[in-house]
């Protein structure tokens, strides 16, 4: 019997760069701005503090680089605090199918690969656009949150096919690479739900620096246990309770997964985009917060459990909750009629002002909603004011969703807010000059250069 694992380690080594279509190449560099954009948003963090400083005791004869320090550690290493600051102000990219996540946190790690592989351009987008068409396709199948695992579970799998790719493993190497990652690397949904912790920007870059680990290994010759999905003590039995197949992917007459992913409008959690889109709007139509009576929130099953499931979400005690918490934004977004990194910590976590707006925010989920996840993520908001008035606003795809695109100078624009004042001008227009061009890219030292902080 063929596996999984091989069969996806076949496809991994056959695609080719002429099968992408040239969406899919501008898709692939859509999401590389997006992401390098929230890296440097994210760089000056706690969470970066803590990885860069472990990362500093470490060198290597294979060296990686880390974003906007331009320090060089070992690979995993580089890869994680890379990932961290991806990932720390809950501001990259999306993707909604039975499960859900973040798949350009993958990158991560193939920007290590893709150094110390000496990948090219050309070869990086491939490898992104292998680990999210894994990523995508696994979410399409398989919930993972009623079984209490995190999605980070499929992201190692992601991350891995997209490095061995960078790594130039034969088609068996990168099954053994697959398998090693598969086996070692299930992670726990209590890191998205309740009091989040910093956790929650690292897990992700976690597993890409275990993927990492487990290709360099396989490259070497380390086998992993087979088969891994398939087996009886397998993924299938311990996670899934049950086979998953995988319809085909990109490629050949098939479309690629990277076209329907969404890209955030707004720091925060996918779930809130389009909750805090239709707040926005409520606020444009009142005078003042003081008129509201209440705010009534109606939206995906999903969305709540995570967002809105317990009452640390209506007072959230550090950031990561705060930006996770669909009344938090909402609130906030009502309040001050715009979303800012700065809400999500003091004094705002602590306004009494804020917070008792908050409280008059419910939330409640709609079988409508339910019934059209995840071709919209549909919010309808009630406002009743202390007149009686009422304002319905319903939003179904928000400003970023596949559905209603960001334009690529509307991401450009938020390229530069993120870049802020760690960027010159002159070097913020090279940087993105270079991505958009990422196709004539001829090594990561190149790109790297560009994000280093003076």
């Amino acid at each position: 019997m063929t596996t999984l694992a091989a069969n996806l380690a076949a496809w991994t080594a056959s695609l080719q760069y002429e099968d992408l279509p040239p969406e899919v190449i501008h898709q692939a560099k859509r999401l590389m701005v997006d992401t390098l954009g929230c890296a440097l948003g994210g760089y000056h963090s706690e969470p970066v503090r803590i990885a860069c400083e472990y990362a500093a005791t470490v060198t290597s004869t294979q060296p990686a680089t880390i974003l906007c320090s331009g320090e060089k550690t070992s690979a995993d290493l580089a890869a994680f605090a890379n990932g961290s600051m991806i990932r720390y102000l809950d501001f990259n990219d999306g993707y909604t199918g039975r499960e859900a996540g973040h798949p350009s946190d993958s990158i991560a790690a193939l920007l290590s690969a893709a150094e110390i592989g000496g990948a090219n351009g050309r070869e990086l987008i491939v490898a992104i656009v292998i680990a999210y068409e894994m990523f995508c396709r696994m979410c399409d199948t398989i919930n993972f949150k009623p079984m209490g695992f995190d999605h980070v579970t499929i992201g190692a799998m992601a991350s891995v096919l997209g490095v061995a790719r960078l790594l130039k493993l034969p088609v068996e190497k990168t099954a053994h690479a697959l398998n090693l990652t598969v086996a070692a690397n299930v992670a726990l949904y209590q890191t998205r739900i309740g009091n989040v912790s910093m956790w929650k920007g690292c897990a992700y870059a976690n597993s890409s620096r275990n993927a990492l680990f487990a290709a360099q290994m396989a490259q070497r010759g380390m086998t992993g246990p087979s088969p891994v999905f398939e087996g009886r003590g397998g993924y299938f039995k311990a996670v899934t309770h049950g086979p998953v197949e995988l319809a085909p992917f990109g490629g050949k007459g098939q479309s690629f997964r990277i076209m329907d992913c969404l890209i955030k409008r707004y720091p925060l959690g996918q779930y809130s985009q389009s909750v805090v889109q239709a707040a926005l709007e409520a606020r444009a139509v009142v005078r003042d917060v003081s008129e509201i009576e209440s705010i009534d929130v109606r939206t995906l099953h999903t969305a709540i459990e995570m967002m809105a499931g317990d009452p640390d979400k209506w007072r959230p005690a550090n950031r990561e909750t705060a930006d996770h918490s669909m009344p938090y934004t909402a609130g906030v977004a009502l309040k001050y009629g715009r979303i800012d990194v700065k809400y999500f910590d003091d004094p705002y976590l602590h306004d009494p002002v804020l917070l008792e707006l908050v409280s008059r925010i419910k939330c409640g989920e709609s079988d409508e909603a339910n019934k059209r996840e995840p071709e919209a993520m549909l919010c309808d908001l009630t406002m009743t004011l202390r007149n009686g008035e009422r304002k319905d606003i319903r939003v179904e795809h928000h400003r970023g969703h596949p559905r209603n695109p960001m334009p690529d100078a509307e991401l450009e624009e938020k390229f530069r807010e993120l870049a802020g004042d760690q960027l010159p001008t002159a070097q913020c227009d090279a940087l993105l000059s270079r991505l958009w061009q990422l196709d004539a890219l001829k090594n990561m030292g190149e790109l790297f250069a560009l994000t280093k902080f003076k």
